[in-house]
C-alpha cells in the first residue's frame, strides 16, 4: 500500500515456490525474483541464454507446493 501510494514498484524477492508467488500476486506484487525463476549462473551463460531466448518467462499458476532450498 505504502509504495502504490509514492507510485513506486515492488521487487519481491527470494520467491521459491509457485504458493509464495500466488500470494504476492494476490496482494499487488508484480515483480518478483528467486530461485523458482531460476538459478545464479556466470555471466556468459546468463548472455548465451539471453541471446538464445532461454529465459523467455514462462507461465506459473498459484499453488501450496514446497520445494526444497538450495
Amino acid at each position: 500500500a505504502l509504495a502504490t501510494s509514492l507510485d513506486l514498484q515492488v521487487v519481491a524477492e527470494g520467491v521459491e515456490t509457485t504458493g509464495q508467488l500466488g500470494f504476492l500476486r494476490l496482494h499487488g506484487c508484480e515483480a518478483f525474483q528467486g530461485y523458482l525463476f531460476g538459478r545464479p549462473a556466470p555471466i556468459d551463460v546468463f548472455a548465451r541464454e539471453h541471446e538464445l531466448g532461454l529465459m523467455a518467462p514462462q507461465p506459473v499458476t498459484a499453488s501450496t507446493e514446497r520445494r526444497e532450498s538450495p
